[in-house]
């Protein structure tokens, strides 16, 4: 009679090896990327697009010429664009798994949290693509940086931070529900409110009471203000703070969330 041999125990994995393992995903990431470059879309067309929608349609109506409007948006729109972009990686995680390319995964000896990892990590990419993109359209159109290149470069490092700590909601929705379409509806529903309930397009002292409460400490908010002070010049320590608060308490919930969600899903 035929034995069936007993499932091998699984592999305890270091935690360096672990890193190299989402690495070496993240790479396989970005070279899935350079094959289909149509994946940087939204991040190419995306930023263009709200930018000269927003200053040229709306920018006179609201601040009285579009110059000054310009000069407050664009720390905005980098956070409004940069985290609809972290918001992709969730969608792309749930077409791997339907397609079961997870599978896969799970049969090579590397640590479970690798794939979660190297998704989060391949997506910086993304992140400065379309950051790139925006900055360059924005200078055309009129805006100077009114800080140094140290203040700016801090910018973009907090900014991608913001997004790899947010983009965790997206990694749990996108293990947690069926099919892509829907992860996108979700993560939509989601990222309207949070983007648009703060002080990315308008000022907050004519919101209704209600709103203005959540508008001012919104982390959408908290890190406006902080590019904002770090590219035009102003106060950040107060925003710093918050957005901080904000992003280590995205973590905090989220990535155990996703964690918990994979594992049950693979």
């Amino acid at each position: 009679m035929t034995t069936i041999a007993a499932p091998a125990p699984p592999r305890r994995v270091s935690l360096s090896s672990s890193i190299q393992h989402g690495l070496s995903l993240a790479w396989r990431g970005i070279l899935k990327i350079r094959k289909n470059p149509e994946q940087l879309a939204d991040v190419t067309l995306a930023p263009i697009i709200f930018l000269v929608m927003f200053v040229y349609l709306f920018g006179g109506a609201i601040m009285g010429d579009t110059g000054s409007y310009l000069q407050m948006i664009v720390p905005g729109i980098m956070v409004f664009n940069i985290l609809q972009a972290s918001m992709t990686v969730g969608v792309q995680l749930n077409t791997d798994v339907t397609k079961g390319v997870f599978d896969r995964f799970r049969a090579m000896p590397i640590a479970r949290s690798a794939p979660l990892i190297g998704a989060v990590l391949a997506d910086i990419v993304r992140y400065l693509v379309c950051l790139v993109v925006l900055m360059v359209v924005a200078t055309i159109m009129g805006y100077r940086i009114q800080t140094g290149p140290a203040e700016f470069a801090l910018a973009i490092v907090l900014v991608i931070a913001f997004a790899l700590a947010f983009c965790w909601a997206s990694v749990f929705v996108g293990m947690l529900v069926k099919s892509p379409g829907a992860v996108q509806g979700l993560m939509f529903v989601v990222l309207m409110p949070l983007t648009f309930g703060s002080n990315v397009f308008v000022g907050t002292s004519t919101m209704p009471g209600w709103l203005k409460a959540w508008a001012d400490i919104s982390p959408v908010t908290q890190m406006s203000d902080v590019l904002r002070g770090l590219m035009n010049g102003g106060p950040i320590a107060g925003p710093l703070t918050g957005a901080l608060i904000w992003m280590a308490a995205a973590v905090a919930v989220f990535f155990p969330l996703a964690t918990w969600a994979y594992r049950k899903r693979v």
